[in-house]
């Protein structure tokens, strides 16, 4: 199961950019292109398992953004969506593996919790 790495991964980067402030985070969001095979559900699964783990994480919640892919047509110089693993553009037909959005995977977003004043 990749997702655990995966989920550590996360941790470690939050630690390493946040530090004294891992704590305080309220929400972390994660871009998954199709391409990179993680399954939102496993994702959500081993984040629960990790903050089981680790009570200073109890609150912090996890939301995995899944983009399609995209691939570029070289000669109609436009972007198309990828449907059923065709890269096919859907204008003129050529084959293109020129991919722009899919396999991507990162943290798009941290969102802290709010301090009461």
């Amino acid at each position: 199961m990749h997702e655990l790495s995966i989920v550590k991964d996360i941790f470690d980067t939050l630690q390493e950019h946040y530090d004294a402030k891992v704590e305080d985070i309220q929400q972390v969001q994660v871009t998954a292109g199709l391409l990179s095979n993680v399954q939102p559900v496993l994702i959500q699964n081993a984040f629960d398992a990790f903050i089981t783990d680790h009570p200073y994480y109890q609150e912090m919640e996890l939301e995995v953004l899944v983009n399609d892919i995209i691939a570029h047509c070289d000669r109609c110089n436009k972007d198309f969506q990828v449907r059923y693993h065709k890269f096919v553009c859907d204008d003129c037909g050529t084959p293109s593996a020129h991919i722009v959005q899919g396999n991507e995977l990162f943290i798009s977003k941290v969102i802290f919790k709010q301090k009461d004043h």
